[in-house]
């Protein structure tokens, strides 16, 4: 049963569930009649795989279940039923056999929305009309009405967002839960008053797409995801208690002086779905810098201490995708232009780098295809562990040496799908295992032009992570396109921060939990202080 207690770490139970192809396959839904309708109406599904019979089997709509009396007809590719009189616009989703369907989008005529007769009553965004109606994530989209303001501010779009729970009551209402289109994602095109360009955001399902600004929210609009190579679940809900902290002794120091400290925040992501502060020992100087809770410590005192503890909830979900190779498309986009350019940290024109990875590839074009054949020769041919000496600066060279930390190992990676034109961002963050023990960790996610973000784990995929943490039967097969649970992010991408005073002295952290260029500026007189960095500590898990 869902609640929001947290036990403490040692009654944590992690069980693992191993799926083996003889399982029944789930069931498909192609198309339903009407998409359009009132409560009460009966509704047509065909597809495959509901079963001959129903059974213990059942529909939702919007999360609700109709009552055995509404249902008609039951084929294992046709199914007849009433909607429930008491519902809403909603995924459809079918239930057999403990499989869940993916989900089509119904929509309740008498709660779309309706043009208003004059001018648009109050200062609410209000949404008129979307174009196109359907798309899959990185589609650009048009959105029109009034009252978006002049610009973004603090204005977002939100759109449905869907997981499979662990245990489902068919009975019960799921409060609708909603992802915002990304930054990172180049999600945001344009904004004004009257008109909104987008991206559709990775990880968004058929359902309501909603406007929200300062001056409030729109009605939910109906906006239909599809047409993507694949499916992707979230599932495995596991809610984390976590605490971390920076100590400042300050050795020497006169005034006027300023230290600035950046402490990273989990990110929010599709499969990091709710991250929300609990507590922290000290106001930020700005509340969110890039990803980061920037604090300014000033006019320190020579032997003092200072210490800035946060206290977050974090809710991670398993991922697991599954993606046809042949209906994937090679498309150039800003994405894909931005996230396959070479770096400091991703040295992707490097010429040892290009050869081998067209050693690799050969002339496959497949992006996905591509991704795999590097994932698989890394594998292969890298030793990865923790006691590797490191290639930070020198990510090329774990190709010579044939061997890799985790942290050059994924960075590694990364490179190596630039090269090949595939858009690939590193992921740093920590593993948690069994017993809430965490270790800093690295991973990666490729973005597949109408899929979005799929996630490549080489360390784990190697079973290099230490025994503790791997919990998968086959994880060299499991970590190509799949995540677990376990682990917690802290940063998408290179993050890159700014100096906050030109005289600053920065200090950077080398393979720490966050991929950042800054953790700490110095300035004025404060000449020598010391700072100790803690751990990530586990004090609370949930497990739905």
């Amino acid at each position: 049963m869902a609640g929001k207690l947290f036990k403490p770490i040692p009654s944590i139970i992690l069980v693992s569930v191993f799926f083996f192809s003889c399982s029944p396959k789930a069931p498909v839904i192609t198309s339903i009649s009407p998409r359009i309708g009132r409560m009460g109406d009966v509704i047509t599904l065909t597809g495959s795989n509901f079963g001959e019979l129903r059974e213990e089997s059942y529909i939702t709509i919007a999360g609700i279940a109709p009552t055995n009396s509404s249902y008609h007809l039951w084929q294992d590719n046709f199914i007849m039923v009433r909607i429930p009189e008491h519902g809403d616009s909603g995924l459809i989703h079918v239930h057999t056999r403990g499989k869940k369907s993916n989900g089509i989008l119904f929509s309740n005529l008498n709660s779309m929305p309706r043009p208003v007769d004059g001018e648009a009553a109050g200062i609410a965004p209000r949404i008129t009309s979307i174009s196109p109606q359907t798309g899959a994530p990185g589609t650009l989209i048009t959105i029109t009405g009034s009252n978006f303001g002049v610009s973004r501010e603090n204005g977002g779009v939100f759109f449905s967002w869907d997981y499979e729970a662990f245990s489902f009551n068919p009975f019960a209402v799921r409060e609708q839960e909603f992802i915002e289109v990304s930054e990172t994602e180049l999600g945001y095109v344009s904004w004004n008053t009257r008109e909104i360009q987008i991206r559709i955001p990775d990880g968004a399902a058929s359902g309501n797409i909603e406007v929200r600004t300062p001056n409030g929210s729109s009605s939910p609009f109906s906006f239909n995801v599809s047409g993507k190579p694949g499916n992707k679940i979230f599932k495995d809900k596991r809610s984390y208690m976590i605490n971390y902290s920076v100590d400042i002794r300050v050795n020497e120091a006169t005034r006027p002086n300023a230290l600035y400290l950046w402490i990273p925040v989990p990110v929010t992501s599709p499969s990091q779905h709710n991250v929300s502060l609990i507590s922290r020992s000290a106001e930020p100087f700005i509340e969110n810098f890039r990803g980061a809770s920037l604090h300014k410590l000033d006019n320190l005192g020579t032997g003092t201490n200072n210490s800035i503890n946060h206290s977050f909830r974090v809710d991670v979900y398993a991922v697991e995708t599954e993606i046809n190779p042949q209906s994937v498309r090679q498309q150039t986009t800003p994405l894909s232009a931005m996230y396959t350019q070479s770096s400091e940290l991703i040295p992707s024109d490097n010429q040892q780098i290009r050869t081998t990875v067209n050693t690799i590839i050969g002339r496959e074009q497949n992006p996905f295809v591509k991704a795999r054949l590097l994932y698989n020769w890394i594998i292969a041919n890298i030793q990865i562990a923790d006691n590797i000496p490191s290639f930070s600066n020198n990510i090329p060279g774990a190709i010579t040496a044939k061997q890799a930390n985790p942290y050059a190992a994924a960075m590694l990676y990364t490179t190596m799908a630039r090269a090949a034109g595939v858009p690939c961002v590193p992921v740093a963050g920590v593993l948690i295992n069994n017993n809430g023990s965490t270790k800093q960790h690295y991973w990666a996610e490729i973005w597949i032009n109408d899929f979005g973000w799929v996630p490549v784990d080489p360390v784990m995929g190697k079973g290099a992570a230490g025994v503790s943490f791997i919990t998968k039967e086959n994880p060299a097969e499991y970590y190509f396109g799949n995540l677990d649970n376990q682990r917690i992010a802290f940063s998408r991408g290179e993050r890159v921060l700014s100096q906050m005073e030109s005289r600053g002295r920065p200090v950077s952290r080398n393979q720490s939990y966050s991929l950042q260029n800054i953790w700490e500026e110095a300035s004025g007189g404060l000449e020598s202080y010391t700072s100790l960095w803690g751990d990530i500590i586990i004090s609370g898990v949930y497990a739905q």
